[in-house]
């Protein structure tokens, strides 16, 4: 990784399930900056809530959340170290 890279993790709720295709397709971009992932379907409150813990340049980390954000459906917040 580069030497600007950053630990991050975003935090993502999708309310809209025909996003999650969009959503993975977004993540797969950013694979190589991927450290983790963790995915929890809360099926009672109709929505999923998704981990990703990144090792990455910032603008990287940027990048991804507002993608991830324009996507309908979706809510995503970065958190920094």
């Amino acid at each position: 990784m580069e030497n600007d890279c950053r630990i991050a993790l975003i935090g993502i709720i999708v309310s809209n399930g025909d996003a999650v295709e969009n959503v993975n397709a977004v993540l797969h971009e950013y694979a190589a900056y991927i450290v983790g992932r963790m995915g929890l379907p809360m099926r009672d409150r109709g929505v999923s809530a998704i981990t990703v813990v990144l090792d990455a340049p910032l603008n990287a980390v940027n990048a991804l959340t507002g993608k991830l954000g324009k996507i309908d459906g979706v809510s995503a917040k970065a958190l920094f170290r």
